[in-house]
């Protein structure tokens, strides 16, 4: 058995076959051995006294050799690791397009009170997140933990209702979905090419679904827009969704050095008059498509056939990633996501996100999107790679730590009981504290919420948490993520600050 199994690690490099297939096929190969031998020993028997009879016709070596090498590897086949991702899985950007991204992703120009950019809730130095559990959007100060929610007349009027998501690896050419409940996605629904809150609004022309996710947070009231009549850019969102994104894109290119980067970026721009909320959108998807590519991780290397490139502990937590503890049923593919809608009962709280007009304080999920029963209280499968770098975890940030979200995972109800409101990390705001744990205090909609659940509870030991931890922080990518392309600049062409 030692033989067979040094000799499978070598010669299967770069199989993607899970490590539990070697394993039960060298102890398969083994038996085998072991069958030989006692299938020697009955001819001996045989020989010295004993004649041959019709018991013996199908020896021990036929009975075990093949059927059991079946029996014991054929359960290993159904689940293999993904393929390696590499840059071919990735859409093509401009990097003149990316640049010009770079200084708009950082400006705060982009946002209705110039006060907030989308890299203040998707900071670099923040795992591209922001530490938060819900964000504090428009009217708030500072970052990630030490955000605050602001003061007398500016202070926010509603926490984010959600997690601020990573921005890891968002130009892959296999996305189609975005969002926590989905509402925007790749479909022919509209003649722009994508199902969105915007519906046939939605402007023609962007270069990739995100792109055109780009859009939408800076019209967002809690987000970037800020609220009605405390500027030109809320006023207008009230009156129509697509009725912001023209004085958004006459802001940018009445700036003089926007205006020439467009028109050295973009070959169909001669004047920056031409300049659209598509190609801000453009290029804002350029850049982190570019910015935040990554496929550099132990992991991808091991995929590529470098047996050393993960320890001992994990490859038990990948072994047991894709084999006992199930996590591959959803996190599939080579982005680890079947992006895909599941309920996995994590403890609520915040705002929420509901279906227009609904009253109730609580977040419905996918249903807010499709307006469908079976869809509540379910949401996207997130990516994984880089996951160690994005917590905290969960649609609303509701777990800490990897290990916190790998053990709901295994026992959700019981981690549902052991969970406690100061397990949020939520800046302090007083005048939000009646909502903010509300829905937890609400036994009615949490034995709604207890009725979907698409995850079945696993028994794994303490150790085994540790080898999936391991594992998932093997994911974790090596130079794209210390040395990324563009990085934080230094100052903006609209001369507003830059969140560092």
């Amino acid at each position: 058995m030692h033989h067979a199994d040094q000799f499978l690690r070598v010669s299967v490099a770069g199989s993607r076959r899970r490590p539990e297939f070697l394993h039960r096929f060298f102890i398969a190969i083994g038996l085998h051995q072991v069958a030989r031998f006692l299938d020697f020993g009955k001819g001996r028997r045989a020989q010295q006294g004993e004649a041959h009879k019709g018991k013996y016709k199908l020896s021990s070596h036929s009975i075990l050799s093949v059927p059991l090498i079946f029996l014991l590897a054929a359960p290993a086949l159904a689940a293999e690791f993904p393929a390696p991702l590499g840059p071919d899985d990735f859409i093509a950007f401009d990097r003149r397009q990316a640049a010009l991204g770079q200084l708009l992703f950082y400006d705060k120009i982009l946002s209705g009170n110039r006060n907030i950019a989308c890299a203040t809730c998707h900071h670099p130095t923040l795992g591209t997140g922001d530490r938060l559990s819900l964000g504090i959007g428009e009217g708030g100060e500072g970052l990630g933990l030490e955000r605050t929610a602001g003061l007398g007349e500016n202070r926010i009027r509603k926490r984010i209702p959600r997690n601020a998501p990573g921005l890891w690896n968002l130009g892959a050419k296999d996305l189609h979905t975005l969002f926590h409940d989905g509402r925007l996605s790749i479909a022919e629904t509209y003649e722009n090419g994508f199902n969105s809150p915007a519906e046939e609004l939605l402007p023609k022309g962007f270069n990739s679904l995100l792109a055109a996710q780009a859009v939408f947070p800076l019209i967002a009231q809690f987000e970037m827009a800020g609220n009605p009549r405390e500027n030109e850019i809320a006023g207008a969102i009230h009156d129509r969704i697509d009725a912001a994104w023209p004085i958004l894109a006459k802001r940018v290119r009445i700036i003089p050095e926007y205006g020439q980067m467009f028109v050295a970026a973009f070959d169909h721009i001669d004047a920056p008059e031409d300049v659209t909320i598509v190609e801000i959108s453009n290029a804002l998807a350029a850049f982190q498509a570019l910015e935040w590519q990554s496929f550099d991780s132990p992991f991808d290397r091991f995929l590529a056939g470098d047996t050393t490139a993960l320890d001992s502990s994990q490859r038990r937590g990948a072994e047991l990633f894709y084999g006992k503890a199930g996590c591959s049923n959803c996190h599939s593919g080579k982005l680890l996501s079947d992006q895909k809608f599941h309920a996995l009962g994590l403890p609520p709280f915040g705002p929420g996100r509901t279906r227009r007009f609904d009253p109730m304080v609580r977040d419905v999920g996918a249903m807010g999107e499709t307006d469908r029963l079976e869809d509540a209280y379910r949401f996207r499968t997130p990516i994984l790679r880089n996951v160690e770098l994005t917590a905290p975890y969960g649609h609303n940030g509701a777990y800490a730590t990897l290990e916190d979200i790998v053990r709901h995972h295994l026992d959700p109800d019981g981690m549902l009981q052991a969970w406690t409101p100061e397990t949020a990390a939520l800046p302090d705001a007083p005048w939000l504290a009646p909502i903010d744990f509300v829905v937890w205090h609400d036994t009615r909609e949490m034995a709604r919420q207890a009725r979907f659940r698409d995850i079945t509870p696993v028994a794994l030991a303490d150790t085994d948490i540790t080898d999936l931890v391991a594992f998932l922080k093997a994911l974790t990518g090596t130079a794209s993520v210390a040395s990324p392309p563009f990085g934080v600049p230094a100052t903006v062409p609209s001369g507003l600050p830059v969140d560092k």
